[in-house]
């Protein structure tokens, strides 16, 4: 059984930073692409973040020079580094993986939440 796990969400001014943290765990063979999507009330599930296992990203223009993906392969783990926040990042962050086990699958975590308030 393969799960993903969030952590790192809360509460954050605007302008603060952010760092959220993915690790997968389980009968885990490989992983190619991870990455963040988000979802604010009443709007639709977002792409924030990707990268693939030779760390190539990809970015939603809305957070290019403020976000940073990176991904530790020997952890199984992506992180998320979140840097001058506004109020419009408000959103239930989730991790998404294509994992392979006995199959290949696409996986989400539970969602950890993020919200920038004054």
């Amino acid at each position: 059984q393969v799960q993903l796990v969030e952590s790192g969400g809360g509460l954050v001014q605007p302008g603060g930073s952010l760092r959220l943290s993915c690790a997968a765990s389980g009968s885990i063979v490989s992983i190619d692409t991870m990455g963040w999507y988000r979802q604010a009330p009443g709007k639709e599930r977002e792409l924030v973040a990707s990268i693939k296992r030779n760390d190539s990203t990809n970015y939603a223009d809305s957070v290019k020079g403020r976000f940073t993906i990176s991904r530790d392969n020997a952890k199984n783990t992506i992180y998320l580094q979140m840097n001058s926040l506004k109020p419009e990042d408000t959103a239930l962050y989730y991790c998404n993986a294509n994992i392979q086990s006995w199959t290949i699958f696409n996986y989400w975590g539970q969602g950890t939440q993020v919200t920038v308030s004054s």
